[in-house]
């Protein structure tokens, strides 16, 4: 016998999303998903007039901001976490327009959900606001009391809640997006969010998307290069394969030591077999 499943298909921040809800749930919690991800969409986008343009413009003018959106509050509370995380190498901040401006020109009090910068500067979330998107989405599934599900947002950043339905964890094969015959590495997630980052690959050159840059020096990184970060939340997910893909080779050592099994780098310049844990790169 089958297991009933519902999904809903919609295009949101600039890509595809999927909602795969299977056993209990219902079409209102389908629903409810799909808000989730379009607040964000509307909160975080700075491709039209959103709360986040409208703090660009108040923090390039040097002054401190109320922020009275709550779901840009929550993600600049969730982005103060992944960047500490990351050892600032996750930094929506950084712009080669400002150049040396970054997260840590911002002040931000939780409290009073004020922000100001000590210089110009505007914030793009980039990957962030997909993951950010899926975990408020998860959110409003598991609120509606959904145990099982798989969300994704383009083919770089899913989320999955509970197990598979047929028991055991989701499993995942990241492909080598610079060949199509191999696989970088094989996961299984429950309850679990991961992100893929990479400097290769058709998606890299949409025109949207944004230089991957380097914050210790604002330059952008081109290396032949594929991250995949694997988090309990999707925002984190995300944070941490950008900040891989930036990272020199101490720091990169670094976050792949805290979490072995979770956090991949790959060097894809390399002509050595990449389809095993042994091609993790030791960054350059």
């Amino acid at each position: 016998m089958g297991i009933a499943a519902r999904v809903e298909r919609f295009v949101a921040m600039g890509t595809r999303i999927e909602l795969h809800v299977f056993g209990v749930g219902s079409e209102d919690a389908l629903v409810a998903a799909r808000r989730a991800i379009e607040g964000v969409d509307d909160a975080l986008t700075i491709h039209r007039p959103s709360p986040t343009t409208a703090l660009n413009d108040e923090l390039l003018a040097g002054h401190s901001v109320a922020i009275d959106d709550p779901v840009l509050a929550e993600a600049l509370i969730a982005i103060d976490a992944a960047h500490a995380l990351t050892e600032g190498l996750f930094d929506p901040a950084a712009d080669r327009r400002f150049a040396g401006a970054g997260w840590g020109d911002l002040v931000f009090d939780r409290s009073s959900a004020r922000i100001a910068a000590t210089r110009p500067l505007a914030l793009d979330f980039g990957g962030f606001g997909k993951g950010f998107a899926l975990d408020r989405a998860c959110a409003a599934l598991r609120d509606a009391g959904v145990v099982c599900a798989c969300l994704s947002a383009g083919e770089s950043s899913i989320a999955v809640i509970g197990e598979h339905p047929l028991g055991g964890g989701w499993p995942f094969a990241i492909p080598d997006p610079s060949r199509t015959d191999a696989v970088l590495v094989e996961v299984e997630l429950v309850d679990e969010a991961l992100s893929i980052s990479t400097t290769v690959g058709a998606g890299t050159q949409a025109p949207e998307r944004a230089a991957m840059i380097r914050p210790t020096d604002g330059g952008i990184v081109t290396a032949a290069r594929c991250t995949v970060a694997i988090d309990r939340t999707g925002g984190a997910a995300e944070a941490m394969s950008t900040a891989l893909l930036v990272a020199d080779a101490a720091r990169a050592r670094r976050l792949l030591d805290a979490a072995p099994a979770q956090r991949f780098l790959y060097d894809l310049s390399k002509a050595a077999a990449r389809t095993d844990d042994t091609a993790r790169m030791q960054a350059a």
